[in-house]
């Protein structure tokens, strides 16, 4: 049974799951659908649009599936995805997606920080942790385990690679290649994310690959070339197919 606080909005069309605790002050708009077990706090707002799963905490201020901040929007039916187990902190802004991909996504067990923006049409991944007033510009693609700091900023379209640690209040334009520590200004490689890897369980043999795989691809001044002398003289393996694949599919090129 969902505990719904006399003083929030939920709209009769809203589809609620079971057990989740709406508090007062929110607001629930019409073609909304919630899992179970989530608990919005004070003044939250679940916009039209929004998919949100299960065992979600969602603070006050939060807005789930704004209208998107983009002119060529034209209220095309879009949706906004939440996955499980998220934690979205106070005043985080999730807008929806427009016709240019139709949703936003964002998955499970991530911990979205006070006041951080997630633009229309990204696609956040799972586990990540995204610090204070950091903003994503729309059709930003976040993969897995990423630790961004706060107040960073991140133009449209950058991709940003898996395991990374991203410096606090740094902006880029580029793409963040997986498994590295970004920072300074302006942003540049500034080595493998030793810690983090060993926290997810990586071997100090798969570290010293990802290292030697990095020292190599830096080490000429063509990203080609530097891939070539990566196949040449390391062995295949989960970890080294993901650098080169990033580096080849990259779009915006990445940081240096």
């Amino acid at each position: 049974m969902n505990q719904i606080s006399p003083l929030a909005y939920v709209h009769p069309e809203a589809k609620l799951g079971d057990n989740n605790i709406i508090g007062p002050f929110c607001y629930i708009d019409k073609n909304t659908v919630m899992g179970d077990n989530n608990v919005l706090q004070n003044s939250v707002t679940i916009n039209y649009g929004a998919r949100i799963g299960s065992n979600n905490e969602i603070f006050p201020g939060a807005s789930i599936s704004t209208k998107p901040q983009d002119l060529k929007f034209q209220g095309e039916e879009t949706i906004c995805q939440i996955g499980d187990n998220n934690s979205i902190r106070e005043n985080v802004t999730i807008s929806r997606g427009t016709a240019s991909k139709g949703s936003t996504i964002v998955g499970n067990g991530n911990l979205l920080m006070e006041n951080m923006h997630v633009a229309h049409d990204c696609v956040i991944g799972n586990g990540c942790i995204i610090g204070n007033s950091t903003k994503f510009a729309g059709e930003v693609v976040v993969d897995d385990f990423a630790i961004i700091s706060a107040t960073c900023l991140f133009h449209q379209f950058c991709r940003v690679g898996s395991y990374i640690m991203f410096q606090g209040g740094t902006r880029t334009s580029q793409d963040i290649p997986p498994y590295v520590i970004a920072g300074k200004e302006p942003v540049r490689y500034a080595g493998v994310n030793i810690i983090g890897l060993r926290r997810r369980g990586f071997s100090n043999e798969k570290i010293q690959l990802i290292h030697e795989a990095y020292r190599l691809l830096y080490s000429k001044g063509v990203l080609k070339e530097g891939i070539e002398e990566i196949r040449k003289n390391l062995p295949e393996c989960e970890e080294i197919n993901n650098i080169i694949s990033f580096v080849e599919n990259s779009k915006r090129g990445i940081i240096r």
